[in-house]
């Protein structure tokens, strides 16, 4: 588990862009089964992949088309929304930051860790475009 003032600045990335935080297994189940397409962003401390991903998830929302809800959780803190979200993003396997397109509750689009480490912002947030352009 990482500190929560080691976090806050990561969370508050997202938060203040408009994504809700997700602390329990059922607040996950809530959101990703809702009708409608929901963005999950699974935030991490990993300087090397969420410095961009975070970045890219908020830019991603730019476009004419973005997802009705968006929602995160983070890994190595909220444990229990974790592994819910994690649930849901199968056949995939566990990384962090992830993220993934559901559309009335069906995975739809996934990003995962080695599709964002290495690549800008821009790009990840291009890739997601794409999915809104196709499933919102």
């Amino acid at each position: 588990m990482y500190p929560e003032e080691m976090v806050k600045p990561m969370r508050a990335e997202l938060s203040d862009a408009g994504f809700e935080e997700l602390y329990s297994a059922d607040a996950v189940e809530k959101a990703v089964t809702q009708s409608g397409t929901t963005l999950v962003v699974v935030n991490s401390v990993c300087g090397c992949a969420a410095r961009n991903a975070r970045p890219g998830a908020k830019m991603s929302l730019n476009g004419a088309k973005k997802p009705d809800h968006l929602v995160t959780v983070f890994a190595g803190v909220d444990t229990d929304a974790v592994n819910a979200a994690r649930q849901h993003m199968f056949p995939f396997p566990p990384s962090s930051p992830s993220m993934a397109l559901f559309k009335d509750g069906e995975l739809v689009h996934m990003l995962e860790r080695h599709h964002i480490e290495g690549r800008p912002a821009e790009l990840i947030a291009e890739n997601l475009q794409d999915a809104y352009n196709e499933y919102c």
